[in-house]
């Protein structure tokens, strides 16, 4: 019985990722879903915003300078710790990764959408963007050894080879 749940869990999950149909349904195309999901997360829960004003570190007039002029002075007096500034950094940085990245994920859907690629294969790539995506996130804001952080790069190239794959497959149908 546990396992008959699981796997309907699963194949719920799959489903509304638009990996698998219903029986006797059509894969819908999940791009818009994948689209709006990756700009939210690239643009909103990347952003360091919510943490600095948290941590009294936001400053509205010129916020990009927030961790560089005020975090040190921060540390220093005492009210946020070395390692929350090196994370805060991270994640701020992670955060330029995914807005730098979301165009060609953008130009990759668009490509596979024009070109009419199957709505299999544009799920596919989309969920292969956004699991990259998230774990190249969480490993930048929270990996802090030298020896796993080269596992980001390996997570920053699954998310760009799925975009290439999208532009390769429909090149091939142009």
């Amino acid at each position: 019985m546990i396992m008959r749940k699981d796997t309907k869990k699963t194949r719920s999950l799959l489903t509304t990722l638009g990996l698998t149909a219903p029986e006797g349904h059509a894969l819908p195309n999940r791009a818009i879903p994948y689209l709006l999901f990756n700009w939210f997360y690239a643009y909103g829960i990347l952003s360091t915003r919510p943490a600095k004003r948290l941590l009294r570190l936001d400053h509205n007039v010129a916020p990009r300078e927030d961790l560089q002029v005020y975090g040190e002075a921060a540390v220093q007096a005492g009210k946020i710790t070395r390692r929350q500034l090196n994370r805060l950094k991270r994640q701020e940085a992670a955060h330029a990764n995914a807005v730098e990245g979301f165009p060609l994920f953008v130009a990759a859907v668009v490509v596979a959408l024009h070109t009419g690629l199957s709505n299999d294969v544009i799920n596919g790539i989309g969920a292969w963007y956004t699991l990259s995506r998230i774990l190249f996130g969480l490993a930048y804001v929270f990996i802090e050894s030298e020896a796993l952080s080269f596992s980001r790069s390996v997570l920053w190239w699954s998310g760009n080879l799925s975009c290439i794959t999208a532009l390769v497959l429909g090149g091939r149908k142009l």
